[in-house]
Parts: structure tokens; C-alpha cells; sequence
């Protein structure tokens, strides 16, 4: 079958499995999760005959007015007879009053119903409408069967196609005018033909007969409902009627059959209730195949995808009503119908779970089920939801009677027939399928479209299994050194597949080839904590047939060793400008890891962060105050260890010092204590002495300033100039420090500079 779109305006085409859907309806809520099932639907069937050529190859229907419908169909006497040629219609859609394009009805359906009543076309769903038209063009070689005649369904008591415009309706005038033309029969200028009737009166009253060439067909409503199939419990037994006709060797067995246990879990599935299926005008018990269901036949129903799933039950009971009430079968054609959001119906009633006879595949029934999807694909597959749940119905099916979705299976022609491939049979051969096939596998259809049927291969590996798609992402918790991920503790391990989860049991995360963790096959990830060493990860997904597919395995490096100080935190004066509330020191450390360090963080007295290169800061303290200075390293993983020091620095004034040679006191509030000593005089010198492990000078600078010899316990070290461009005051010019903390002595002599002799200090700074 083929559908085909432009625009606003449609022209539809529709071959051989189905149902032709161009508007979707809106009905009650029919329950999708089975749980509460709202008042069975009962729609109507009217029907109008078709006028016939002379020559009996064509035949149409005047445009006309008639009672507000939804869908329809053309179907003649015989069920047997085949209609060789094209079966167009249109319709008028309610409340715009516009025409639809010329819609193909596609005129073999290829199903196969016992005790049918009628042949016919597949219906086709048009939204609300309330005119009509109809056109046969047979072939010259063959004539047209008889008793064609148009049904025309209206979905009682629902508001059938809601407000919108059906998908298909636009102007169709040759001369530009909108208004359509019709072929082989005069438009009507009077009042509207026989073909609009009254609604047909409840049961109880008398009917009145239907104006000549029409007739009204309504439900019966004497009959009592069947019993919702919904498993083998609630299933109707079988009559003692007479085998299909297309059963070969098995025939339909006497009694309802146990349900086998299959060996996949069984998908949800909304009852016939949840699409509100009228259960009385379909009182025949379901027959059953004597056997085993040995194959999945999969159709699609040619009908637009531009539906909202809320309205698949209402798509899904006009089918059934046009199939029961049109053409006299005993029950919905399919054995279960899914729409585009994957949502699975019970089609044919008599229990999901038992191998009911549908009539969905013409000499092949009696062998298989049939899984029809609502919609049509021939330009493109059904959404992953829907196949996903072809699949899983599919192998919940074959794994009653121990069949692999991706095996083989040999079928029994019951018929003679040919697929679309062209290859013919006659009743009794062999035919070597697929276990889920397409309906154009075995018989002459299009079904179930081109794009769909590419697609099985996909549905029959969603089935099977394994998992596809599997890949190993990202690892949580982790540090990457270089391209290796490394851990200290907790660590989340992701992953994805094409498999969809409906059809997935379970994942396990493995760690060097042993279950490490357990999850369910709808998660995508998991933690666990590895032992410390290196180790493989992988994946492992379990599919619902047991088979498992395990992804490529990933290095992780599991380490809790923390970094360590090969330098420990050490505290030392620097040169800088002295306070009493700001001596300047440098903080200094170094730290390592045997991984990789990530970095070192002061946390007090303050709080400060520094990359892993950095072993040394300057920072400043309150004289006269011991403080604690707390440094914490950190690796990739997050492992740390901490360090401390802690220092007091001292101010000694200049008169603290043993003086010799001649020194002069001067005042200033930009001195250490408002007072510092100067001296010109050549040897003049200043002594002190302290216990620590750090010294520094504080002096005053300026351009004049001269130099000093510096001895540190008795030995000249250095001579330190204080000439600098600019004035400056307090300031640490030279420092020295030690391993540990020691008595010392500090000694500067001035060596009066020509020129610039003078020096002048405020006294020293120790550590301890």
C-alpha cells in the first residue's frame, strides 16, 4: 500500500493490507493501560448501491449528500470475486463543505476470512464527513462483481474527526473554480438522493426499509456480548464450525487451548475494551489453531501516520466494525494492532496469550499471528516505539511455541497464491520464511510497505537479541591522567545502546570479567567502588531472550594514597616593608603524589589555592603572635594530606642593641616606635642578639643613605647598601635564615660612604 502527500491536499494511495486513514478521529479514552475500559462503541454501517456500466467494467456513484460518516469502503457480493481495477473515492468534509482529493482504495486486501459475507475493498478513513462520491474503472477484459455498493460507517455517539479538516480535503476543479467535477455520471441539481437515510431505529422498534438501492445495516443488538479476551481464562471456546478455508494440515481444535509459557516476558497489552470494541455484533466463538503458531506475520494498515494516539482505539473499532458489519467476518481481521507511540491492542479476540485463527494473511493463517501497525511505510519506518514493540510482541509470541525471532521456519501453503516477488505456489507446497516476515512474503501486497519491510531485519534483532549499540561512556568519579581514569572511592559508570530498554532484562558492570553490579535494563548507569590496582570495566547488557552482548572494556586505576610534603611547610622573613601588624614572610613547601598532583591549598590562616608547580608564597603576620600556618595537598582523585607550621616574628628595636662609635636618635612616626638611631661615623656599630631561626635588618633608605657591613655571629657576611631612588621607611633590606631555631648574633658596621655616609635603622625582625 502507498500514501502519498502534498500540502494541504492529499492524494492517497492505498494497496493491498490495512485500513486508508486520511483525518484521525477523536473518541472517549479507552483505557490504554487495559486498567478501566470505557462503554463499548457501536458504530453504523450505511451503505448506498453503486450504479453499473452497460458493459459492466465501471461503475459510480453520483456526488451526493448523506448522513455524517468517518470512514469508508466499497464491497460487492461474492467475497471470492476480485475486482480487477480502480476503486476511487471522495468525500465532503463537514462544516467546510470541502471535497477531498480522489482517494485509491486498494481492492485486495489479502486477508482471508471463513464464512465472510461480502468481498471489499480496505476502508479508508476520511474524518467527519456528509458527501460522497465514487468511481470503478475496471479493465476492459474482466467485469466488475456484483453487488457493489459504498459503505459508509459513522462512529456513534462520538464526535468522529473532532474539529479539524480531514488531512485530504481541498478544492478539485479542472476549471480552477474549487468545486469538484464528477466522471461517468451527471452532477445532481435536485434534492439529494436516496443515499442519506434515517438513523436506523433501536431493536426493539420496526426498521423502515431502505430506499431502493441502499440498504442500513446496524449492529445486532439481541446477541450477547463475548467475554474479554484478554487471556486464556476469559477466552470464548470455539464453535463447532467448519475449518478455515485456508487451513492446510492443522484444523481449528474443540476446545480452548492451555496457554503456553513463553520464554520472554510478556509486553503490556490493552484489551479490546481499551479500544471499546461492541463485543454483540461479533458473538461467534474464536477458532484456534490446532498446533503451534509458527510465524509472525507483519502488515502495516496503509493508513495516514498523521494521527495522535489518543485516536488509535477509535481507527481501530471503525476497522473492526467495517470488517464485521460490512463484510459479515466473524471478528477484526489482526490478532493484535500497535500504533505509532507502541502501544499494543488485542486485535481478534479469544485470548492474547492463545493461538487464535485470525484473518490477517491469506493461506497462512492457521501457521501465524498477525501484528498489524497503524499507519503506512513506505517512505519510512515506523517509529523505534512501534517496531520496539513489534518486537517484544513478536518474541513473547514465537517464545510460546519455541521459536527464535531470527530463525527460519517452514509454512504450508493452504492456498495457491504468489508474493510480490513474484514467486507462485499451489496448496501443500513448503515455503522456507522468516519467522517474522513481511505480508508481502506470502501474497501479492505491498504491505507491509517498502520502508517498513527494509526495517524487519531490525525488528527480528530487537526480538533476538542480542543488545546492539552498546558503548561504554563516561566514568564518573574519576580523574583522567593522560587517557587513564583514576579513582579514590565511589565511581559512576554510564553507557548506551540502539536496543531500546523495553526490550532489555538487565545490565551488569563487570570489573576484570566479574559481576561488580546489577541493574535494571532501563538504567544507563551505575556505581560501584573499586579495590585499589588497576582493572578492566565493561558492560555487560542482557537482553530479554537471554543473550548478551558486553561492551569494550575501559582501564580504571583505583588509588587512595594520598600526596605527601617531600619539603615540609616552613616559614621564613623576607624582604619588604615591616609593621607591627605586618612582618613579611614566605611561606614554603613542596608536594607530591604518585599519580599526579592537582594542587595545594592554604587554609589558614587564610585561604588560598596554588597549582602543583608552585612550592613557596609570600604572606605577612602580626608581630609579637604565634600563628598556625595549614596547607592541604590534593591529587587528580581528590586524595589529600595536610602540613603545618607555625612562627612568631619578633621586633627588636634599636635600643635593644650594644652600641659603639657615635649614634644619634631620631624621631618620626614613620618609624618602627617613633624612633630609629643614625650614625656617619665609619665603625660605628649596633649588636643584638636573639634566639631563631630568622633574620632580617630593618633600616631606611633614601638617595644619601650609605652602606653597612652585615656580621651574623661574628662572621661579615655581606655589605648592604641603603641609597634607594625613593624614600623608604621600615624597610627589611637584608634577611638570613636558618634550618632551625638557634641563638645568634647580629652585627652592622658603617662603613660611611664618601660622599653618603649616614645609616640609620630601626632595628631587626627575628622568627621564632
Amino acid at each position: 500500500m502507498r500514501a502519498r502527500w502534498w500540502g494541504t491536499g492529499a492524494v492517497v494511495a492505498a494497496a493491498v493490507c490495512g485500513t486508508l486513514v486520511v483525518q484521525g478521529v477523536s473518541g472517549g479514552d479507552s483505557g490504554h493501560d487495559g486498567k478501566t475500559a470505557a462503554a463499548p462503541v457501536r458504530d453504523r454501517v450505511r451503505s448506498a448501491a453503486l450504479d453499473v456500466r452497460g458493459d459492466g467494467t465501471g461503475a459510480t456513484l453520483a456526488r451526493r449528500d448523506a448522513k455524517p460518516f468517518s470512514m469508508l469502503g466499497v464491497s460487492w457480493e461474492k467475497p471470492s470475486a476480485r475486482l480487477a481495477g480502480k476503486v476511487e473515492v471522495r468525500s465532503r468534509a463537514v462544516g467546510s463543505g470541502k471535497w477531498s482529493d480522489w482517494l485509491l482504495l486498494d481492492s485486495d486486501r489479502g486477508a482471508g476470512e471463513q464464512k465472510a459475507a461480502r468481498g471489499g475493498t480496505e476502508p479508508a478513513w476520511v474524518g467527519l464527513s456528509d458527501g460522497v462520491e465514487a468511481r470503478i474503472n475496471g479493465k476492459a477484459t474482466a467485469k466488475l462483481p456484483a453487488g457493489l455498493r459504498l459503505d459508509m460507517i459513522t462512529a456513534a455517539g462520538k464526535n468522529t474527526g473532532g474539529d479539524a479538516e480531514p488531512a485530504a480535503y481541498v478544492a478539485d476543479g479542472p476549471d480552477d473554480t474549487g468545486e469538484p467535477v464528477a466522471t461517468d455520471t451527471p452532477t445532481p441539481t435536485s434534492e439529494p438522493t436516496d443515499v442519506t437515510t434515517t438513523d436506523p431505529a433501536p431493536p426493539e422498534e420496526t426498521t423502515a426499509e431502505p430506499s431502493p438501492g441502499e440498504s442500513s445495516t446496524e449492529p445486532p443488538t439481541d446477541s450477547p456480548s463475548a467475554s474479554e479476551s484478554t487471556g486464556s481464562t476469559g477466552s470464548t471456546g470455539p464453535t463447532d464450525s467448519a475449518p478455515p478455508s485456508d487451513s492446510a494440515t492443522p484444523s481449528p481444535s474443540l476446545s480452548v487451548p492451555t496457554a503456553p509459557r513463553s520464554t520472554v516476558p510478556r509486553p503490556p497489552i490493552t484489551p479490546r475494551s481499551g479500544w471499546q470494541a461492541d463485543e454483540s455484533i461479533s458473538p461467534e466463538a474464536p477458532t484456534y489453531i490446532d498446533g503451534r503458531i509458527k510465524a509472525v506475520v507483519v502488515h502495516h494498515t496503509a493508513s495516514t501516520n498523521d494521527y495522535t494516539c489518543a485516536e488509535a482505539p477509535s481507527i481501530i473499532n471503525a476497522v473492526y466494525t467495517y470488517d464485521v458489519t460490512g463484510l459479515g467476518w466473524k471478528d477484526l481481521g489482526y490478532n493484535f494492532v500497535v500504533d505509532k507511540c507502541g502501544t499494543i491492542y488485542e486485535g481478534r479476540k479469544g485470548g492474547v496469550d492463545l493461538p487464535v485463527v485470525g484473518a490477517h494473511a491469506y493461506g497462512f493463517n492457521s501457521q501465524t499471528t498477525g501484528i498489524a501497525v497503524l499507519g503506512t511505510y513506505v517512505d519510512s519506518p515506523p517509529p523505534m516505539a512501534a517496531m520496539a514493540s513489534v518486537a517484544r510482541l513478536a518474541a513473547w509470541k514465537l517464545g510460546q511455541y519455541g521459536v527464535q525471532p531470527d530463525a527460519t521456519v517452514t509454512l504450508t501453503t493452504a492456498l495457491s497464491g504468489q508474493n510480490l516477488a513474484g514467486r507462485t505456489w499451489e496448496p501443500g507446497e513448503e515455503m522456507t520464511l522468516p519467522a517474522i516476515h513481511g505480508h508481502r512474503d506470502g501474497y501479492n501486497t505491498l504491505c507491509p510497505g517498502d520502508a517498513f519491510y527494509a526495517a524487519l531485519g531490525t525488528v527480528r534483532t530487537l526480538a533476538a537479541g542480542p543488545v546492539t549499540g552498546l558503548t561504554l561512556g563516561t566514568v564518573t568519579g574519576t580523574g583522567t591522567v593522560g587517557t587513564t581514569p583514576y579513582t579514590n572511592g565511589p565511581l559512576t559508570v554510564s553507557w548506551s545502546t540502539t536496543t531500546p530498554a523495553s526490550l532489555i532484562s538487565s545490565f551488569r558492570v563487570l570489573v576484570d570479567g566479574r559481576t561488580a553490579a546489577t541493574v535494571a535494563g532501563s538504567a544507563t548507569s551505575a556505581k560501584l567502588t573499586l579495590p585499589a590496582g588497576t582493572h578492566k570495566v565493561q558492560v555487560e547488557a542482557v537482553h530479554q531472550s537471554g543473550r548478551t552482548a558486553t561492551s569494550a572494556a575501559r582501564t580504571v586505576v583505583a588509588d587512595t594514597t594520598a600526596p605527601t610534603f617531600t619539603t615540609k611547610p616552613n616559614l621564613s622573613l623576607r624582604t619588604g616593608t615591616v609593621s607591627t601588624t605586618a612582618v613579611p614572610l614566605t611561606l614554603g613547601w613542596k608536594a607530591a603524589d604518585n599519580v599526579s598532583l592537582k594542587e595545594t591549598r592554604l587554609t589558614a590562616p587564610l585561604a588560598r589555592t596554588y597549582g602543583p608547580t608552585v612550592t613557596s608564597a609570600a604572606q605577612t603576620a602580626k608581630s609579637g603572635a604565634a600563628t598556625a600556618w595549614t596547607l592541604r595537598a590534593y591529587d587528580t582523585l581528590g586524595n589529600s594530606a595536610s602540613a603545618s607550621v607555625s612562627g612568631t616574628p619578633v621586633i627588636l628595636q634599636e635600643t635593644s642593641a650594644t652600641r659603639s662609635g657615635s649614634w644619634t636618635t631620631k624621631s618620626s612616626s614613620s618609624y618602627l616606635g617613633g624612633k630609629s638611631l643614625g650614625s656617619s661615623t665609619k665603625n660605628a656599630s649596633l649588636t643584638w642578639t636573639f634566639t631563631g631561626r630568622s633574620v632580617g635588618w630593618v633600616v631606611s633608605r633614601a638617595s644619601t643613605s650609605g652602606q653597612a657591613d652585615i656580621y651574623v655571629d661574628g662572621t661579615r657576611l655581606t655589605t648592604a647598601d641603603l641609597k634607594s631612588s625613593a624614600t623608604a621607611y621600615r624597610n627589611a633590606l637584608w634577611t638570613r635564615t636558618w634550618p632551625t631555631s638557634a641563638k645568634h648574633t647580629l652585627k652592622i658596621v658603617v662603613r660611611a660612604t664618601t660622599g653618603r655616609p649616614a645609616v640609620t635603622t630601626d632595628g631587626i625582625v627575628y622568627l621564632k
